[in-house]
């Protein structure tokens, strides 16, 4: 058993960041405590695992296997994204690990892009090793440091479940174009894993709100099966296509559904007495 789930309940809301100014919005809040700790517990699960994978994946780039250091990107990435929803809580890791070379003023080139990223982009537009063991080490570093924080992290609810509905609104709106994995084209993975991480979320908090709303409940869970119903079109037997083959009409459809999702997860926090 995970620490949090011995807590008694004050200490549990203390624990995850639970707590509230009035009667009214504390019985809400209070509601939320075991699915928070539980998905605490699926973060944590989560950046265990990333660490493992990230330190293989590591290992490749250190051994200059270009093809194997190439196979284990889209896998290792998938424990990060799966707890995308609640990156805002570790911002500063958050860029660390995951920023873009756009976010930066000489993009690829500039020296502070680091990262999942800079990684990507040396092993594909460049096919080598070469000058990325310090930054391999920093990516470690990074996702070690963001393993040992968990524990002491608070869990605001509504940023827990903000998250799930900002995530689905980001994956529609930027994450379609493939802009994210532009070098490898593994946006597929990340994909699956970030709505693995939203239904998550939802599926704990989907207790609460059943009795009185079945038919919102209904709505998502038929939403969240559109949505894995396209993404299995593509799937291989070791992960996915590249996201090169699909076509813009591919993507307008899996922006539909993502949109469309997005726009149903949007309401949660409302639902749940959390605006």
């Amino acid at each position: 058993m995970h620490a949090w789930k011995a807590l008694s309940v004050a200490a549990l809301a203390f624990a995850i960041g639970v707590g509230s100014a009035n009667a009214k919005q504390e019985d809400i809040t209070l509601e939320l405590v075991e699915p928070l700790a539980d998905y605490k517990i699926y973060v944590a699960e989560n950046t265990k695992q990333l660490v493992k994978d990230t330190t293989a994946f590591v290992a490749a780039i250190k051994d200059g296997d270009v093809e194997k250091a190439k196979s284990l990107f889209g896998p290792t990435r998938t424990s990060y994204e799966k707890i995308e929803p609640i990156a805002e809580l570790f911002s500063d890791l958050d860029v660390s690990i995951d920023a873009r070379a756009d976010d930066y003023e000489k993009a690829e080139q500039d020296p502070d892009f680091t990262g999942f990223h800079k990684i990507e982009y040396v092993l594909w537009e460049k096919d080598t090793t070469d000058g990325l063991d310090e930054i391999a080490d920093k990516l470690l570093a990074d996702v070690t440091d963001l393993d040992k924080r968990i524990n002491d992290l608070t869990f605001p609810p509504e940023k827990v479940v903000g998250g799930a509905a900002v995530l689905m609104e980001e994956v529609a709106a930027t994450k379609i174009s493939g802009e994210e994995d532009r070098y490898s084209h593994t946006d597929l993975w990340d994909f699956d894993a970030n709505f693995a991480g939203s239904k998550k979320i939802f599926i704990l908090v989907k207790p609460l709100i059943v009795e009185d709303d079945p038919e919102f409940v209904a709505k998502v869970e038929e939403n969240f099966g559109d949505v894995d119903e396209t993404l299995a079109k593509y799937k291989t037997d070791d992960g996915f296509v590249s996201y090169e083959e699909l076509t813009d009409e591919d993507r307008t459809v899996l922006s539909a559904r993502v949109n469309t999702l997005a726009e149903d997860l949007s309401t949660l926090r409302g639902k749940l007495g959390l605006d």
